[in-house]
């Protein structure tokens, strides 16, 4: 995913630009450090309370009026997120209905996720259990393709669970990150439970050495990742890390190609292509690449890619990116020509591992399609890269679709189908893509403490 790397040192300006436009829309003043200890000071003292005296009943009430917020506010919300990052208003008004579910989820499960877990004793003597508390205070570094959906798979936990979040968010979107900010104070927690910072790069590192920060979540780039990862590890500190993708589309069987097809145009185009676990790189069976390259072309040209990329710095990265595969061989078929920070949806043919962009991630409405002569073939294709986020199989042979899925090598698989997230599915990947899970029951597990009781007599 690509995202600044928020560790990096310079100036960080916290701007609302129009990517429609380029133009700055609202800024807001980075935080001082006398805001940082105070964010740190707050979310510490609330933890006294909010993690060790309240009920997880008692959290999950509130953690559900978030939800109830959500819903109420997802007008505004959704507002803050097209202007943001671009995103088209239907998906950020679905978006947002996500994030209600998610905060609902969390709540209404709450107490059976967290409650004490008895283990069988092998002698027999006394009994023994495992009990889920809070650890403390954690930090989330966010990004911007995702403005609220992002927080809400970290805070919704994590806050329920009984820690308190110190809440960086991307430069780009600080409207969205106050506005979060506001629905968890609106809706009761208490004050330092959730506290958004518009820290500065040098800062995030600060935090993230202070003793009173247990744990990190960082949605981001690979170099994001790697360096607070860096600082987490010097300071013993544990990280969730959610990194890029180039998730394989494996296409072995098509009874529907056009279904097929028109499944991975919407697993490359949702969010106009910037999606860290967006279908990237299609491999096609070679009995079947013909008729699917041309319809995909037909159909790329029929699906109107008319919202921007979040900037025009994300489109001149995708620019110089699909310009370097051209010159290194590849063939570029795309319905358009960019417009500053409106980039054509296309498809690379005739990449080869020789070509850069065969080990990159391109985030944007352009797909590399290969051929591949035969299952293990694809397996092959599909595994070659560092990355290892989620995968897409169809087929119409249900063993084969069992049996490349156990081969890849990935976190996530999606048999015949696309956009089939949920609350209740954990979320995450391996190698390059990262480490840890989010969302489902394991996403409440990775930042609690699993305490032994174990009475004798």
């Amino acid at each position: 995913m690509n995202q600044s790397d928020p560790t990096q040192t310079g100036s960080t300006q916290y701007v609302v630009r129009d990517p429609r436009t380029g133009q700055a829309v609202k800024s807001y003043p980075t935080a001082t450090a006398a805001d940082i200890a105070s964010a740190l000071d707050r979310a510490s003292t609330a933890y006294a309370d909010w993690g060790r005296r309240t009920s997880v009943a008692e959290r999950a009430k509130l953690i559900g009026r978030v939800a109830d917020l959500h819903e109420e506010r997802q007008e505004e919300l959704a507002d803050l997120i097209v202007l943001e990052m671009g995103k088209p208003r239907d998906e950020a008004l679905g978006e947002v209905g996500f994030c209600a579910a998610i905060y609902r989820y969390y709540a209404d499960n709450a107490e059976s996720f967290l409650a004490d877990e008895p283990i069988d004793l092998l002698d027999g003597t006394g009994s023994a259990l495992v009990r889920r508390s809070p650890v403390g205070v954690l930090l989330g570094i966010m990004p911007w393709n995702f403005p609220c959906y992002q927080v809400a798979r970290f805070a919704g936990p994590n806050l329920v669970a009984g820690n308190t979040v110190v809440l960086k968010h991307a430069p780009q979107c600080p409207s969205s990150a106050k506005a979060i900010e506001r629905i968890f104070v609106d809706a009761g927690l208490p004050q330092g439970a959730y506290v958004n910072i518009y820290a500065t790069n040098e800062q995030v590192a600060e935090i993230i050495a202070d003793p009173r920060v247990q744990g990190v979540s960082l949605t981001g780039s690979e170099r994001a990742g790697a360096a607070v990862a860096e600082i987490a590890g010097r300071n013993l500190k544990k990280v969730v890390l959610e990194l890029g993708g180039s998730d394989p589309f494996i296409v072995l069987g098509a009874g529907d190609l056009d279904a097929t097809v028109q499944a991975a145009i919407d697993a490359r185009v949702y969010n106009t292509g910037q999606a860290c676990n967006a279908g990237k790189r299609i491999i096609v069976l070679d009995e079947l690449y013909d008729d699917f390259v041309a319809a995909l072309q037909t159909a790329l040209a029929a699906a109107a890619v008319d919202s921007p990329l979040s900037s025009l710095a994300a489109a001149d990265n995708l620019a110089s990116q699909v310009d370097r595969a051209v010159a290194q061989g590849a063939e570029l078929r795309t319905t358009g020509e960019r417009d500053g920070a409106f980039f054509p949806a296309g498809v690379l043919l005739g990449v080869d591992p020789n070509n850069d962009v065969f080990h990159e991630e391109l985030f944007g409405p352009v797909a590399m399609v290969f051929k591949v002569g035969s299952e293990e073939e694809a397996v092959r294709v599909a595994n070659d890269t560092p990355f290892g986020l989620g995968s897409y199989v169809f087929t119409d042979d249900p063993e084969q679709a069992q049996r490349v899925a156990d081969q890849l090598d990935v976190g996530m698989v999606f048999i015949n189908g696309v956009n089939a997230d949920g609350v209740e599915l954990p979320f995450g990947g391996v190698k390059r893509s990262g480490f840890g899970r989010e969302l489902g029951r394991y996403g409440i597990e990775e930042f609690v403490n699993k305490k032994l009781i174990r009475t004798i007599a």
